[in-house]
């Protein structure tokens, strides 16, 4: 058990069956929500693979293992309470940029209301961030298709890379594990056009 985010497919977004996982009453508040905007509806995203491959990049799973206390810490010194609630506040990540959050009146795992925001703007605060504590974006996995950064983190390669190429970033692995959590979660979003959500 525990916190995951993960990335939905096209057959999970338009299902209207709830309690078989399906999420079409998200779906349809988005999209009325999206065109009292002035915005197209968002109705093209891509199946879901058949078969989860580790490494692939086709879809995105993490759990959330660490304690947060660090990472909290480290927002409130680099974000403005308005950015650090754009960063960590949403419950429903889509690939498309958002001039503010959307909050819709639908139910999740974890709150009766579900907020939205657009992965542009959860990347640029994520990069900031990873320039700020010098994360090597560059040795972190880049596909999380099967919790390959929860492992990268937990089963000792980020203690590796951080005695190689320390910084501030190595001083604290729990924030900096956040860091790269939104930092991959919206690069995944925008590359593979799929909403992400908290399971």
């Amino acid at each position: 058990m525990g916190i995951y985010l993960v990335s939905v497919g096209a057959q999970e977004w338009f299902d209207t069956d709830e309690d078989e996982g399906g999420r079409g009453a998200l779906a349809a508040a988005l999209d009325e929500e999206l065109s009292r905007r002035g915005l197209p509806p968002y109705d093209t995203l891509p199946e879901a693979p058949e078969r989860v491959v580790r490494g692939a990049g086709l879809s995105f799973e993490e759990k959330l293992v660490p304690p947060m206390d660090g990472f909290e810490a480290l927002c409130r010194a680099h974000l403005s309470q308005e950015e650090y609630a754009m960063l960590c506040g949403w419950s429903l990540l889509v690939p498309f940029a958002l001039d503010e959050e959307i909050r819709l009146p639908v139910e999740n795992s974890y709150d009766d209301t579900t907020t939205v925001a657009g992965a542009p703007r959860v990347l640029a605060l994520a990069e900031r961030l990873a320039r700020a504590v010098g994360l090597p974006v560059d040795e972190i996995p880049e596909a999380c298709d099967n919790l390959d950064l929860t492992m990268w983190f937990l089963d000792g390669e980020a203690k590796r890379v951080a005695a190689a190429r320390p910084g501030p970033w190595a001083e604290d692995l729990d924030a900096a594990f956040y860091v790269a959590l939104y930092l991959r979660a919206a690069q995944h979003s925008l590359r593979r056009g799929c909403p992400i959500v908290y399971s």
